[in-house]
């Protein structure tokens, strides 16, 4: 890789990344900011719509069904990635963020167990579907317009996908704290968990707004749009698509981990949710402002290099941060281990946009990006509350976790690997 840094960006092609930023952005703060509050609110949730039954069976159910809407995220992102390669960035952009509002709005009147059933339960369900198929696009369209947009500084701007991720997990988690502690029990189960899902579907509009008034890539409208995206990309870059899905696990299981952090506090260490939702917002904080940060250095020293580097070291701390939070069990030491596991989350994260970008040539970008991705976040991190309960439900140790995470490290360093001395990315 060289870098961009000796390139001028005219006035033009600024305003033009800097609206991109922005577009992109609202998509994905949108999406993650739905995840995360669904995640947030498991326990709610799971007693809610599975209130029959064994507690910890229900959460089970919970997060299987969160773990479903990743089993259909590849084909989304194969169908709307193929749709931005033969298409353009834009319409796909614009329909990933339609399907995703209309995701968002089952989601917050979803009626519950006690009013309707099972046809609750099953409107979730219908809802995580379709936030997933919509979800497995936006990742794909949104860095290839990014990056195809900006003059230069390309790691720069494509961290901006990780920044808003950021916003999205520090805003869930400060409505996750604010509705736990100023309303009452009662309050919270009637109607409190489903205002993040309301607040966050007024996010939409603007995003339409704005993606409607883009411009299309000059790179994607200067050639001809590739006729068969996946063939092409399956049959000539597969090798590509499997080094790209590796490398994305520290960064999916880092998120996912933190997400999964208010349910391991409840449901097995005795503390308060707001523990792990105040290390949320502290999380979500390190994010938002160090992405653009390590962006900036990734375009000096190459993704690959601070990736691999922060791999390495979350294979070595997984295990020590949860001995110290299963020791400990203090708020203090809970918001300190998650802010770390942002820390790592940030410098692995923010990088992986702009490497990703450059393992796929401009033809089949869309589709190469929205499948690696999106087989490594379903491999990889999305089934991740799913087995993290499962695993403590069966092993009974508290640091089972950290053997999950180490084993997610250890797929993505050969991944990098891969990627550093086979296609020459550093």
């Amino acid at each position: 890789m060289t870098t961009s840094l000796t390139v001028q960006a005219t006035p033009a092609q600024l305003v033009a990344a800097r609206k991109a930023v922005i577009s992109s952005s609202i998509g994905a703060a949108l999406e993650w900011f739905d995840i995360i509050v669904f995640a947030s609110f498991a326990v709610v949730i799971s007693e809610l719509f599975y209130p029959e039954g064994d507690p910890v069976f229900a959460l089970i159910l919970t997060f299987a069904t969160f773990a479903i809407s990743y089993v259909i995220r590849p084909f989304g992102g194969l169908v709307l990635g193929s749709l931005a390669d033969r298409r353009g960035r834009k319409a796909a952009l614009t329909l990933t963020l339609m399907l995703m509002m209309v995701g968002t709005l089952l989601m917050a009147v979803a009626p519950t167990y006690a009013q309707v059933g099972i046809w609750g339960a099953l409107i979730i369900l219908v809802s995580r579907l379709i936030q997933g198929f919509s979800a497995g696009g936006e990742f794909g369209t949104a860095t290839t317009f990014l990056v195809e947009t900006a003059p230069h500084k390309k790691m720069f701007y494509a961290s901006w996908q990780i920044a808003s991720q950021g916003a999205s997990m520090l805003l869930a988690s400060a409505f996750g704290f604010a509705l736990n502690t100023m309303l009452t029990h009662d309050q919270l189960y009637s109607w409190g968990w489903r205002v993040p899902f309301i607040i966050g579907l007024l996010v939409g509009p603007v995003g339409l707004y704005i993606r409607a008034r883009l411009d299309e890539t000059e790179e994607f409208s200067s050639r001809a749009p590739e006729k068969s995206p996946l063939l092409t990309t399956f049959g000539r870059h597969g090798g590509r698509v499997a080094a790209g899905a590796a490398a994305v696990g520290v960064a999916t299981i880092s998120v996912y981990l933190i997400l999964y952090m208010p349910t391991f506090a409840t449901s097995n260490l005795g503390l308060s949710p707001n523990s792990a939702y105040l290390g949320g917002v502290v999380a979500g904080l390190i994010a938002l402002v160090g992405s653009p940060l390590v962006g900036r250095l990734a375009d000096r020293v190459g993704p690959a290099t601070i990736m691999t580097y922060t791999a390495m070291a979350a294979l070595v701390l997984a295990w020590p941060l949860f001995q110290l939070i299963v020791t400990q069990r203090s708020v203090p030491v809970f918001v300190l281990v998650i802010a770390i596991l942002g820390l790592l989350m940030t410098f692995y994260f923010a990088p992986l946009p702009g490497l990703m970008s450059m393992l796929f040539p401009a033809e089949v970008r869309g589709t190469g990006l929205s499948a690696s991705y999106n087989i490594g976040v379903t491999l990889l991190g999305g089934i991740a509350p799913l087995v993290l309960t499962w695993l403590l439900d069966v092993t009974g140790s508290l640091n089972s976790p950290s053997l999950y995470y180490m084993g997610i490290a250890v797929i993505s360093l050969l991944g990098l690997f891969v990627i550093r001395r086979h296609y020459g990315l550093r």
